[in-house]
């Protein structure tokens, strides 16, 4: 047997740091951020906790990556090319996007809710999600402002706003809430459907 490759060695670390965020976004989400331990992570996730420390110099580094992780989700649906700039046909595509991803992992993202919203958590990612969440915000008011929109700053927040309600409302009751129509009925506010023709 041949010893394994730089590039295996890159696999095998990203699948047991997916492995440690899993598990870690589990237990924070059910037993809060403190209460959690790095060796309860270890055991959910059925490794050593020395090995967690190979990946993670502590809790707080772990967190910062599950939530900057789910943050560069958010920012790859709404700037696919990483240019900074919002098209018509871009906003589109995010909240099409936003509903496959929603279906898709909801999962994720119910454990992804569940957590940032803790206070003591918040405060140790507060820095880095403003400055995206910033980012993110001036993209949406960059955006109305070349649409003509008298208040795009205003209309920027309203539709981040939107769209939280909108994924929090579908997380925490998939069943029942119309996702679909929600979406479409969006795409309609901003006449995004002149984008498809």
């Amino acid at each position: 047997m041949s010893p394994r490759t730089k590039q295996q060695f890159e696999e095998i670390r990203e699948v047991r740091r997916d492995l440690i965020r899993a598990k870690a976004l589990k237990l924070f989400a059910r037993q809060g951020f403190h209460t959690t331990s790095i060796s309860m992570i270890a055991r959910e996730a059925g490794i050593s906790k020395g090995l967690i420390y190979n990946y993670y110099d502590s809790k707080e580094a772990l967190l910062k990556d599950i939530i900057m992780d789910g943050m560069h989700k958010i920012m790859a649906m709404v700037d696919p090319d990483r240019n900074g700039v919002l098209t018509g046909e871009e906003l589109l595509s995010m909240f099409r996007l936003t509903q496959d991803i929603m279906v898709r992992e909801r999962r994720f993202w119910t454990l992804y809710f569940s957590i940032l919203p803790q206070p003591s958590v918040l405060e140790i990612v507060k820095e880095e999600v403003m400055e995206i969440y910033n980012n993110l915000i001036g993209m949406f008011t960059e955006y109305f402002r070349r649409q003509g929109f008298i208040d795009p700053e205003t209309e920027a927040l309203m539709l981040g706003s939107m769209l939280d309600g909108i994924a929090f409302h579908y997380i925490f009751n998939p069943g029942s809430y119309p996702l679909e129509k929600v979406l479409a009925r969006l795409t309609e506010l901003y006449n995004l459907n002149k984008q498809e023709q």
